[in-house]
């Protein structure tokens, strides 16, 4: 029952993560918190958890003729950047700064989709 459970979990994850555009993390982080993890924990592996979910997506999306690449472009270089540097900076963050930061993030995130 519990595997049956993480699945129907994950699938909402993926789904989420297409339909709203990468909110499967925000799905993600707090279930590895409540499965255990700490905050990076958490945190790094929805990363790794999104990854295969928005490449397979974006492929079909490609495929379909619904990304427009020229308009992508303007932020592929500068999010690699961020990503690479992203990977240093959680090193340096404590557990609770970054609990604190990601609730935050989530607060914000909420509170400009009700004033947009």
């Amino acid at each position: 029952m519990k595997n049956i459970k993480k699945f129907f979990i994950g699938t909402l994850i993926g789904a989420t993560n297409i339909i709203l555009g990468a909110g499967g993390g925000m799905l993600t982080v707090p279930l590895y918190r409540k499965m255990g993890m700490e905050q990076k924990e958490a945190q790094i592996n929805a990363v790794a958890t999104i990854l295969p979910i928005t490449f397979i997506s974006s492929i079909i999306y490609l495929l379909n003729g619904n990304v427009n690449l020229s308009d992508s472009y303007i932020f592929l270089l500068p999010g690699l950047l961020g990503s690479i540097l992203g990977t240093f900076l959680i090193k340096k963050i404590s557990n609770n700064a970054l609990s604190f930061i990601f609730s935050l993030f989530m607060i914000w995130a909420g509170v400009r989709l009700f004033i947009k």
